[in-house]
């Protein structure tokens, strides 16, 4: 398990339906809401962490 670097929730990478690549590297996401905001600013959340956005899941 890996934490979405947005929300911080637990996310499988064997069955995470969202990823992406940032400087070679995986990132997966519990949702597309999180994807999404992680692309428009990945520094932002690699510096300062998950947020714990709230959003259903």
């Amino acid at each position: 398990m890996v934490k979405d670097p947005v929300c911080g929730m637990e996310v499988d990478p064997a069955t995470a339906k969202w990823k992406t690549l940032y400087k070679g590297k995986p990132y997966y996401f519990c949702s597309p809401m999180c994807k999404e905001a992680f692309e428009k600013n990945p520094e932002y959340y690699l510096t300062h962490g998950p947020q714990g956005m709230p959003h259903h899941h």
